[in-house]
């Protein structure tokens, strides 16, 4: 069953840190499918070429099933588990994240490497925009004229994402609805129209709200 909502990343972050003056450069990206994330990661190696190592690990899909990481040359289990296991402890899900050394000539041992990727991944996440993703339906309420405060009043009550309002014969509201909401949000139209309003689910969306409160609205995802 798909989650009605999860954690990701709306788009590209970078974040850099340094241990021991070896350099780890975290490029954090969001993606939907294994091929997607396998081509930056290819891309972000010719890119790095002269780099000692470019570790990466992605969590695919909204149920956070298909994960996938490398160490990339460095000891087993100092580098990918660890940069997973942030992914994993952040909740984030259709998340690439691949962290790229320059090798400053001093060994950093088991502990260091893995204290030094999951900071790198850390302060890439820190650069990017993290969002969560929940499932809703963008309606069309039509009243009359006379109704129009009321059913503002009503959506904000709410706390109903307004998307557009188009002044015709009558007064079209397009609401992006929470599956909790719209009943609630029907019964108070219904009543404050004495039911002369009329509502049309248009198509399902999906709504990405930043830890900032920034909003964003996605129509063509499945």
């Amino acid at each position: 069953m798909t989650p009605l909502s999860y954690k990701t990343v709306f788009c590209e972050g970078c974040g850099e840190i340094v241990e021991k003056k070896s350099r780890f450069i975290a490029h954090v990206y969001p993606v939907t499918a294994v091929e997607e994330a396998e081509e930056i990661i290819n891309r972000l190696k010719k890119e790095y070429w002269d780099a000692r190592h470019n570790c990466y690990a992605y969590i695919i899909g909204k149920d956070g099933m298909n994960k996938k990481c490398s160490d990339d040359g460095e000891p087993q289990g100092t580098a990918g588990k660890p940069m997973l296991e942030v992914l994993t402890g952040e909740g984030l899900v259709n998340v690439l994240v691949v962290v790229t050394r320059y090798f400053g000539g001093v060994l950093l041992g088991t502990g260091g490497l893995i204290r030094a990727y999951q900071g790198a991944v850390k302060e890439g996440l820190k650069e990017s925009e993290v969002i969560e993703k929940k499932y809703a339906e963008k309606v069309t309420v039509s009243v009359d004229y006379t109704f129009m405060g009321k059913i503002q009043y009503i959506a904000a009550s709410l706390d109903v994402i307004t998307n557009d309002i188009i002044y015709d014969d009558k007064v079209n509201f397009s609401f992006v609805v929470l599956p909790d909401k719209m009943k609630p949000l029907n019964d108070k139209i219904m009543e404050a129209t004495s039911a002369t309003a009329t509502t049309v689910v248009e198509k399902e969306v999906w709504i990405g709200i930043s830890e900032s409160g920034n909003i964003h609205i996605f129509e063509d995802e499945v």
